[in-house]
Formats: structure tokens, C-alpha cells, sequence
């Protein structure tokens, strides 16, 4: 085919996706919630189904060149992925500090190069972009993440698989967030929902996972519109990976647990008490040893391998801080648990703490959920050892005291309790355990609440510290004022198969620094930056400007209220957006400036028709002077007059509730409500010239 043929092969492919494109994104746009979400929540949850096969096949065969083939050395498994047991002996002791430095060295060098977004445990990352950006997870970090991870664990470092599967299905919906131009509500859903599906499907416990996409997201609140699309993206998740790898809890049926007697909590309260101590000192541990390796004078790439190699020289005296270590778990719900050493048990929560963040906190890549189980459930088998030969009332079974253990540690200081009880309740095919895990899961947690402390630092403590939310409450007016009322004409507007020093020219003669592109058609195609495509023309001579689009922009369509527009244009790091119509075409940009002279516009259209019912009320829009005695002072102490009502304040390009709290700052804007008198006695205190 000749080279015209291939380009014009190349720009019907093109015209056809973005065909495409129009229709889905209208479609969603115009659905109800529950045919969009049915839809939405099932391609999520068969991606995270197959990114869990994906990771695992790919740990598999990493573990097994790693430790098997080259340091000769077997890990357990629990029933659920074989039960294999561990090797007695290691046949080559050297070769494991070796093979699990080299594969850490290989995953920081992997991460580093290709995608730094990638180090550490993922779920932070993918917790943040929930919160501030849901469209900015880019693909090839969930690609690095699934190697990085499988050489970082595989070769034996101590890690879950949790953070990579969830940041893959994160991944997954972040990119269906920009290809179908989600509004932020539906991209942070869809985020969260990807978290959820991701844990719960390769955890086999799709309910947990659901309840998790919901919990995990605060320290003390749940997202509870994202519910429902979790549960559909769990429920399919879990369907793909059952049907691939099997189905059945991880950990096999344990035998149920019988309360007969009160007093038998005790030994419960004892495991909570403990869990949340424990669960303290891993967060501390963990981030005490990710600012340690960040003050190194290594390389970056290079500070995994120093963690790897100390793990493995670990490893040599207690081989169960080796890989994912849910292997030890399901010995320790058996009588094999006195086959482990004593001291083993009681030092192995501490030993997983600190490789752990060897292992992850040095930047390299893994899971803090699967060791954070592992802690707890020494925990509780510690517990059990001590105090079984000194009690008989304890019982013979030490499975409940481990199971109870994981569920208290980890879910006190991962701050979703809920979650996590039922996930590990999944895991282990009992729910028997409900009414001893809520006493020892709830003192754990309070405990832990004490010093307001979270393994994951990227959660906010409550709804109303979402930037969405805040929004929202704070300002209602923005609700009702769509787009089309508030945005520009477009200034500059670039076609696709224009050459880039034409496009440079133009967009410095309108004097922007970006301007949307679009195709023959005249449809979005997207935004690029004047800097970028200035580097950009300057490295290649084939550029096109097509390939300097900001991945970051996301267009709106007219129809979107204000709200969404300002959650977007506050929580991403663009400043403006294009205005895009049902067919795509740019119809105008908004920026944050609009935004606040279309509500402004709003308000006072508002309060006109408000003082019309009221004939003795009137608006007044004032500026606060520097030499104001309000400055400075919270706005209940201003000295206002008795029948003024402060509807809001604007503060540069920002709205703030006029609460009593708000300390007045010159330069503020005030729209207020009030008499005459009233409203001309607040426009001399604001003006800082008495009357």
C-alpha cells in the first residue's frame, strides 16, 4: 500500500473512532442511571477480572523463575491457589538476598525510567486521583505497575497483589472517563468503582470489594453513590476471574465458630486491643521507612535493590516475610501453626513491618493491604499460642483468633472496617465470626482513630473535604446555570491536519497559550498547550499537532451546570476547557473567571427578583478596601449592620461561603442583601471611609 493509501487508511480509522466516540458519549450523557451504570460497571468489572488474571498468571511465572528456578526455594499457597507447602530447607541460600535485590533492581529501574507514578503501593495513587484528577491515570502506568510489581514480589519482596489489580481497573476507568468525557461525579465513580472490583475480584470477595470502593475513599465517610456501580463491577470482576482461575474463598472453609459464652469476647478485646497497636505501628513503620530511603543519596531506581537485598538476608532466619506470605496465613488457621516456631510467631508481624517498607516503601512496587493481612493474622495466632496452654476456654482452633486479627488490624488502620471484615469473612468462607470481629474491629479502630492515623494518606476524613462536595454545599446556585449561560466565543481554533509552525503562528497572533483542535469536521478533538507544541516541532520533523494533545483537558458539553464545570476546573490542573455541543462541535471555552461572572450574573438576577417581593430590600456588590476595618477579622465580628445578609464572597477566583467563620481579607468581594440604610452603612465599613 502506498503511503497516501496508509494516511488516508489512517484518517478514516480516525473519523470512525471519533464517530464512535460522539455517539458513546452522547449515549451516556442522555442515559438513565441505571442502563449507564449497568454498562459502565459491567466493562469495568470484566477489565478488572481480567487485569486480576493478568497480574496473577504474571506473579506466577515471576515467583517461579525467581525463587524456584534460580534460588530453589518453594513459598506456600493457600488452598485456594493449589496449597502448595513451603520448601523445608533453602538449597541455595545464597541466591535468595541475590534474586531479590536483581528483581527490585529491574522493577525500580522499570518504574523510574517509564512511569514514576508507578512506585509504591498504588492504592494511595488511585485514592488521590478519585479525589482531584479521575482522568488522569495514564495506561502505560498501570502496565508498569503489573511488571514492576510481579518482579517486586515474585523475586520476594514483601507485598500484596491488591495495589496493582485496583490500579489496574482504576486505570481502566480513568481512560473511560476521558474517552467518553464522564462528567467528574460519573469519573470519580467510575475510579472508585475500578478500585473495589480490582481488590474484590482477585481476593475472591466481590461484596467486600463493593463496600471497600465506597469506604476506602475517607477516614470517617463513605462514597455512597458509588455503591451500586461497584457492586455491578465487583459482580462481573469476580464472574471473569472464577471463571478463569476458579472460584471458592482463598483461604477454604474454615470451621464455624460457636459463641456460647460472654466471657469468650475477652479473648477477642485482647486481639482488638492489640490489632489497633499493631496497626498504628505498621503506618508509622511504613512511612518512617519511605522518608528514610527518600533522604538516601542513591538513585531512585536504585534504592529498591538495597531494600530487596535487605529482605532477603531476612528472609534467610524467617522465611515467611518472603512474597505475598498467604501461604503462613493458611497455616496458621490449621494446626500447622504449631509448627512454626514460637518466636517466629510473635516477631513475624514486626519482621512483615519492616520488609514491607523495605520492600515498598523504597519505592518499589507492590501491595500494603496483602502484608497488612498477614500482620493481623499473627496477631491473632500469636494470641492464641500464649494463651491457649494457659486457658482451655480459649479453644483448640486457632482459626478464629487469626481470622479475627486480620480483620482487626488491617481494617482499623486502612480506616474501612466494614470493608475489610467482610472481604477477609469472603476470604476464609465463614461469616461465623461477625459478632467477635465487631468487638475487636471496633476497638481497634478507635484506638486508631485517637491519633486520626491511615495507612493511606490520600484519603480526606469526610465528604466535606471533597473538593466536589465542598462545591456543591457551599455554592447551590451552580446546580442550576449550564455552561452555555457563562462561556466565551472561541478566541483560536486549530484544525488537526494543520502543519505545527502554522499553528504556533496562529496561536500567538490570538495571543493564548492553548486553543482546542479539531478535525475536517469540525468536531473536538482535543487541547494543546503553545510550549508543548514549540518542543514538540522542534524534536521531530513529521510532528503533528495532533500529537501534543493535553491528555488533561477535558472538554464539557454546554448542558453541564456550573458545578461540575468548577469540580473540573479546580480539580484538574487545566484552567480552561472547550464547550463542546451534542455533535462535539466547540461552541465556545469557559474558564474559572466565567464561571464566577455567571454566577455572579445568576446571583444578582436572583436577589432582583427577591427585593422585588420584598420592596423595602435591595443588592449591593461591594469591595473590601485595604483600609477596612473588616479586614483581617472573622466575618461574625466585621461590625456588619444588624440587617445585613452576606450571600457570598469572592476571593480572586474563588466562591466562599459566607460562613460566621470566613476571615475577611482586603480585596474580597461581598454581595449582600439588606435595607438601604443598611447596605449604604456596609458600603462605607467596606470602603474603610466613614460616613
Amino acid at each position: 500500500m502506498t503511503s497516501s493509501g496508509v494516511n488516508a487508511a489512517s484518517k478514516s480509522s480516525r473519523m470512525n473512532f471519533r464517530d464512535f466516540q460522539t455517539r458513546a458519549s452522547t449515549w451516556i450523557r442522555q442515559s438513565s442511571y441505571g442502563r449507564k451504570w449497568l454498562l459502565l460497571g459491567s466493562v469495568i468489572g470484566v477489565i478488572a477480572g481480567l487485569g486480576a488474571v493478568a497480574f496473577y498468571e504474571t506473579l506466577q511465572v515471576s515467583n517461579w523463575f525467581f525463587l524456584k528456578v534460580l534460588a530453589g526455594y518453594s513459598v506456600p499457597t493457600p488452598i485456594g491457589e493449589g496449597y502448595v507447602h513451603a520448601s523445608s530447607h533453602f538449597s541455595r541460600p545464597w541466591a535468595i538476598p541475590v534474586v531479590a535485590c536483581v528483581g527490585a533492581l529491574i522493577g525500580g529501574v522499570l518504574v523510574f525510567r517509564v512511569a514514576p507514578e508507578a512506585e509504591g503501593h498504588g492504592t494511595d495513587a488511585a485514592i488521590s486521583a478519585v479525589h482531584h484528577n479521575p482522568r488522569g491515570i495514564r495506561f502505560r502506568t498501570v502496565i508498569v505497575k503489573i511488571i514492576a510489581s510481579a518482579l517486586t514480589i515474585g523475586s520476594g519482596g514483601s507485598g500484596g497483589r491488591e495495589g496493582p489489580t485496583g490500579q489496574i481497573s482504576a486505570g481502566f476507568g480513568s481512560l473511560l472517563a476521558r474517552l467518553l468525557d464522564l462528567n467528574p461525579t460519573d469519573a470519580r465513580i467510575a475510579v472508585s468503582s475500578g478500585i473495589g472490583s480490582g481488590i474484590g475480584s482477585i481476593f475472591g470477595a466481590p461484596l467486600g470489594g463493593a463496600v471497600l470502593a465506597t469506604e476506602i475513599m475517607y477516614r470517617d465517610d463513605f462514597e455512597v453513590e458509588a455503591l451500586l456501580p461497584a457492586l455491578i463491577a465487583s459482580i462481573v470482576g469476580y464472574s471473569v476471574w472464577g471463571s478463569i482461575e476458579g472460584f471458592g474463598p482463598l483461604f477454604g472453609f474454615t470451621s464455624n465458630f460457636h459463641l456460647t459464652n460472654a466471657s469468650q469476647l475477652v479473648w477477642f478485646a485482647i486481639i482488638g486491643i492489640l490489632g489497633g497497636l499493631v496497626g498504628l505501628l505498621y503506618a508509622k513503620g511504613f512511612y518512617a521507612m519511605v522518608a528514610l530511603f527518600k533522604r538516601m543519596a542513591l538513585p531512585r531506581w536504585a534504592r529498591p535493590a538495597l531494600g530487596g537485598l535487605i529482605v532477603g538476608l531476612i528472609g534467610l532466619f524467617i522465611p515467611q516475610v518472603l512474597g505475598t506470605g498467604y501461604g503462613w496465613i493458611q497455616q496458621g488457621l490449621g494446626s500447622q501453626l504449631l509448627h512454626i516456631p514460637l518466636w517466629i510467631v510473635l516477631v513475624l508481624p514486626f519482621a512483615r513491618i519492616a520488609t514491607t517498607g523495605l520492600s515498598i516503601g523504597s519505592g518499589g512496587s507492590g501491595g500494603i493491604f496483602g502484608p497488612g493481612m498477614v500482620i493481623g493474622a499473627f496477631v491473632g495466632a500469636g494470641v492464641w499460642r500464649v494463651l491457649a496452654p494457659l486457658n482451655g476456654s480459649i479453644g483448640h482452633d486457632p482459626a478464629p483468633y487469626v481470622i479475627v486479627g486480620m480483620m482487626a488490624c488491617f481494617g482499623s488502620i486502612s480506616r474501612a472496617p466494614l470493608a475489610v471484615m467482610l472481604m477477609v469473612s469472603e476470604m476464609t468462607g465463614t461469616l461465623s465470626m461477625i459478632v467477635p470481629a465487631m468487638v475487636a474491629v471496633g476497638l481497634a479502630t478507635l484506638i486508631v482513630r485517637r491519633g486520626d492515623d491511615t495507612i493511606y494518606r490520600s484519603q480526606l476524613k469526610s465528604r466535606n473535604e471533597s473538593p466536589a462536595h465542598r462545591i456543591l454545599a457551599g455554592l447551590p446556585l451552580l446546580s442550576v446555570i449550564p455552561a452555555s449561560q457563562a462561556m466565551a466565543p472561541v478566541r483560536c481554533l486549530l484544525v488537526d491536519s494543520m502543519e505545527p509552525a502554522s499553528a504556533v503562528s496562529m496561536m500567538l497572533e490570538y495571543k493564548v497559550m492553548g486553543a482546542p483542535i479539531v478535525d475536517v469536521d469540525a468536531r473536538y478533538v482535543g487541547v494543546t498547550l503553545y510550549q508543548s507544541l514549540l518542543e514538540r516541532s522542534a524534536q521531530s520533523e513529521t510532528f503533528r499537532i495532533t500529537d501534543a494533545i493535553d491528555s488533561d483537558f477535558a472538554p464539557i458539553h454546554s448542558a453541564v451546570r456550573l458545578d461540575v464545570v468548577l469540580e473540573i476546573l479546580t480539580a484538574t490542573p487545566q484552567t480552561w476547557a472547550a464547550v463542546i455541543d451534542d455533535e462535539r462541535h466547540v461552541v465556545g471555552t469557559i474558564a474559572i473567571s466565567d464561571i464566577v461572572r455567571g454566577y455572579r450574573r445568576a446571583l444578582q438576577s436572583t436577589l432582583r427578583e427577591a427585593t422585588e417581593l420584598n420592596g423595602d430590600q435591595e443588592s449591593l456588590y461591594v469591595e473590601v478596601n485595604k483600609r477596612s476595618t473588616m479586614v483581617a477579622l472573622p466575618l461574625r465580628n466585621a461590625g456588619l449592620p444588624r440587617g445585613i445578609l452576606i450571600t457570598l464572597i469572592e476571593r480572586k477566583l474563588e466562591f466562599i461561603q459566607p460562613t460566621g467563620d470566613v476571615v475577611i481579607q482586603a480585596g474580597d468581594r461581598l454581595t449582600a442583601l439588606g435595607s438601604k440604610a443598611d447596605l449604604r452603612s456596609l458600603k462605607e465599613l467596606a470602603s474603610g471611609e466613614p460616613g
